[in-house]
């Protein structure tokens, strides 16, 4: 399955990408690309892409990742909503102490004494 990816290139501290057409299965630092269709610095949101080559790949079946796809929209190259791309948060588990047996399961545990009859007169 084809994929357009971002793929790091500069140096240290400066990063910058390239946007290509990647086989899926390949590592995004293997180097292996099938074409590179533009590139983009977030630092200096400096981006050169080219539509033509994107929308001709898209259509050939070729998946954007969710960052591409964001940077896309954000071009207007294509049309839709964006992903959120950011990992989902789990709220901080409080430690909660175990709870205490209630009263009506307690006394339903214990059983109920019998009826006494009437006593008996004194004599």
């Amino acid at each position: 399955m084809l994929k357009i990816r971002l793929q790091r290139t500069g140096r240290k501290h400066e990063p910058a990408f390239r946007l290509v057409l990647t086989d899926s299965k390949n590592s995004t630092k293997s180097g292996k690309s099938l074409e590179v269709l533009g590139s983009h610095d977030f630092r200096k949101e400096n981006t050169t892409i080219q539509a033509d080559r994107v929308k001709y790949w898209m259509s050939k079946g070729a998946k954007p990742t969710d960052t591409v796809h964001n940077l896309l929209l954000s071009q207007k190259i294509i049309e839709g909503k964006k992903i959120n791309v950011l990992p989902k948060k789990t709220p901080p588990k409080k430690e909660e102490p175990a709870p205490v047996a209630e009263t009506p399961v307690a006394e339903a545990a214990t059983p109920e004494p019998a009826p006494e009859s009437e006593p008996a007169p004194e004599v």
